[in-house]
């Protein structure tokens, strides 16, 4: 594994809409709770996968669609998962 970062939270929503307030409320809660602020954000162009960096940790928000399609949780399948419980 190389060590381009700590932790991935990889997540999604079921339209582009969703997509687009996923990430506006993970950059809002960060900045609001911690004043971490990303070191760059892609993928707001079509919303099908929005990668946000902020060097300790990286936020992946796909689109449904497209996260079934790159499975990405199928490269870290070796690795710790932290499971959010339902609130």
């Amino acid at each position: 594994m190389i060590g381009i970062t700590d932790w991935f939270i990889v997540t999604s929503g079921s339209n582009p809409r969703q997509v687009r307030a996923i990430v506006d409320n993970v950059e809002a809660e960060l900045t609001i709770r911690t004043g971490a602020k990303p070191v760059r954000i892609e993928g707001l162009d079509n919303l099908a996968w929005v990668l946000m960096d902020y060097g300790g940790f990286v936020v992946h928000v796909f689109h449904a669609q497209s996260r079934d399609y790159y499975k990405l949780e199928r490269l870290w399948s070796d690795v710790p998962r932290f499971q959010q419980r339902s609130a």
